[in-house]
């Protein structure tokens, strides 16, 4: 495994391991309404695509195929975190969290926080996170659960 940086063409991939992490892996704990609405087969790939380069994640290769991607940004948040679904349980999500606690060391940053999905907060718990606050936001319509998680470094 590989971890690098984004490059501009990641966009359309790295879609596809959100994608694929939602309605695979995330699919255990939110109902098929609730995966619909946050991950819907018409996203606007456009507005999607502008996000992930603001966002420039990290990025996991296994033989050249990318797995996995997380954000750090500069103010300790961690906006996306998502690893494929046919990739679960196989070490690319601690390889992520690995490459953003040394991210957070060089930038100086003490505290990392995150909106965590029901199926990651058991990954974030065990990674040192803690449950600040349980929210409910709603997506298209319809209410999802996750909660609000932060490590101090």
């Amino acid at each position: 495994m590989n971890v690098r940086r984004f490059i501009d063409g990641d966009e359309i991939t790295l879609l596809n391991v959100f994608l694929s992490s939602v309605r695979t892996i995330a699919a255990h704990d939110y109902t098929p309404e609730q995966i619909d609405a946050w991950a819907p087969v018409n996203i606007n790939q456009r507005k999607w695509f502008s996000h992930i380069r603001e966002l420039r994640p990290f990025v996991v290769e296994v033989n050249g195929e990318i797995v996995g991607y997380a954000d750090l940004q500069s103010n300790g948040y961690i906006d996306h975190f998502f690893v494929s679904g046919t990739m679960s349980k196989q070490g690319v999500g601690t390889l992520l969290m690995n490459r953003i606690y040394e991210e957070a060391a060089m930038l100086g940053i003490k505290v990392l926080m995150s909106d965590v999905s029901k199926t990651a907060e058991r990954f974030f718990l065990h990674h040192g996170f803690n449950v600040v606050e349980r929210r409910f936001p709603f997506r298209r319509g319809v209410m999802l659960e996750n909660a609000l998680m932060q490590k101090k470094l």
